[in-house]
């Protein structure tokens, strides 16, 4: 299972992405920003989570997928969405530091959301943010989706403290 656009792979997670994957997640830029990374990032923390990935896969839960630079075949990034109920989808991604501003968020956030839609028969899309993460908020804006307000402590990170989140949403009809 890959999706394709005109620069990149979507593809399900391989154990030749744990080295990729555990350099990238010990990126501070990414740790700051996903509240449930372990810090430091371990190949043993690679490893489970490509196998969650694949379970969640199998089960029909979540699709996690490796964003793949099409030309150079190196890791650029992660994207997901985790099916909840009432056909909505929840999504997620990081950018790997080396393929940062380049549009790669934006880009693979736009091919999850009509496979998504097309495939997964999803009815709301809908991804957070944290409220300091401007670039993320960029990334949402220019895939399409709207903000509708702030979800109040919705945030949990490592250290025990909450933060505010803002959400976004996108409706199969907006999809650009």
């Amino acid at each position: 299972m890959e999706l394709r656009t005109d620069g990149l792979i979507l593809r399900p997670w391989e154990s030749h992405d744990v080295p990729a994957l555990t350099t990238a997640c010990n990126d501070p830029e990414i740790a700051q920003w996903l509240p449930v990374i372990p810090s430091p990032y371990t190949e043993e923390d690679a490893h489970s989570y490509l196998d969650q990935s694949r379970e969640t896969w199998d089960r029909g839960e979540a699709y996690n997928f490796a964003i793949v630079d099409a030309a150079s075949n190196e890791l650029a990034g992660s994207i997901a969405v985790r099916l909840l109920r009432f056909d909505v989808g929840h999504f997620g991604y990081w950018v790997a530091r080396s393929a940062r501003r380049r549009g790669v968020a934006t880009e693979a956030l736009k091919a999850l959301c009509r496979w998504g839609v097309e495939t997964l028969a999803l009815k709301r899309l809908e991804l957070l943010t944290d409220p300091d993460n401007v670039a993320s908020q960029r990334v949402a804006e220019k895939a399409g989706f709207q903000r509708e307000g702030i979800l109040r402590s919705s945030l949990a990170y490592r250290d025990g403290s909450r933060r505010d989140s803002i959400i976004f949403s996108l409706l199969p009809d907006e999809l650009a």
